[in-house]
């Protein structure tokens, strides 16, 4: 037998793994010294209650998960003899991978006869989402653990993300944006577009003036980068601003035809807490990152 798992970093949620028939490890996220795991210590996310919170002056930090908890979620399936593939957001950004090797290293010692495998989606949120949802259909299709890690290797950089913020402290405080002269503000109103490189790190392309030259900014890049949009689907996500979500849709429903498949869905918690409120991002397939 074999054994998925995501993370709740690429916005996958438990209903999304009912469907999907995987296992969720919960990525967390702390507020004044309480530590919150999604969709563990709560089932459902309140986007608004929480990126509400963020306006009011919240500032959650994040951290890396404790090797005892991968070894919680790992162990029992190499124990009943399950082999496992976990389809998980992008290492270079966190250190928690670091601690997810170790116990992987231990367990396969301990378990010599299981295999692990992996597919890192060098990207966060909608980007990890809508590859993942693809990874998932190949799943159901019937490949096997190597064809599907050989797609992998092939497909995780024709998938394209860019997203705007409105307030940059969260981006200035966390540091994961290079390229960014987060002391810019939003006092002159630019709003930094921000992609995923080869890398799977979040890069600044550029800044626009204005909330409505951004959106068409990230119209475009989906218009001028995209390859088979159409056959792939888009999402659009955001950090509680689902009417400009919703406008970017209109806006790309207009460009690809009304029939283009669109999910519009909620930042995750531990993610949104790096790029605060009224952030929105669009994810494709595209001919390069």
């Amino acid at each position: 037998m074999l054994t998925y798992f995501v993370d709740s970093d690429c916005d996958f949620n438990l209903q999304d793994c009912k469907e999907l028939g995987c296992k969720l490890i919960s990525m967390p996220y702390s507020i004044d010294g309480k530590t919150t795991y999604p969709y563990v210590d709560f089932k459902e996310f309140d986007s608004h209650a929480f990126y509400d919170g963020l306006r009011g002056g919240i500032l959650p930090t994040t951290s890396a998960i404790p090797e005892e908890e991968y070894r919680n979620y790992f162990e029992p399936e190499f124990k009943a003899g399950n082999d496992i593939f976990y389809f998980h957001f992008s290492e270079a950004m966190t250190m928690t991978f670091g601690n997810m090797r170790k116990v992987v290293d231990e367990l396969l010692k301990k378990y010599p006869e299981r295999k692990f495998y992996e597919i890192d989606s060098k990207g966060i949120t909608i980007i990890s989402y809508l590859m993942g949802r693809d990874f998932f259909k190949l799943v159901k299709a019937g490949k096997t653990p190597e064809e599907l890690v050989e797609w992998g290797k092939k497909e995780v950089d024709h998938y394209a993300q860019y997203f705007f913020a409105d307030d940059l402290k969260f981006f200035r405080r966390s540091g994961r944006v290079s390229g960014l002269a987060a002391t810019m503000g939003g006092l002159i109103g630019l709003r930094p577009v921000i992609t995923m490189n080869e890398e799977g790190k979040m890069v600044s392309v550029g800044t626009e003036k204005g909330r409505i030259k951004a959106m068409n900014r990230l119209v475009n890049e989906v218009v001028e980068k995209g390859d088979d949009v159409k056959a792939h689907g888009v999402v659009v996500g955001h950090t509680d601003s689902p009417e400009v979500a919703n406008q970017i849709a209109d806006m790309l429903r207009e460009k690809f035809g009304a029939d283009l498949e669109i999910r519009i869905i909620p930042t995750n918690p531990t993610a949104g807490s790096h790029c605060g409120p009224n952030g929105v991002g669009v994810t494709f397939h595209s001919k390069c990152r």
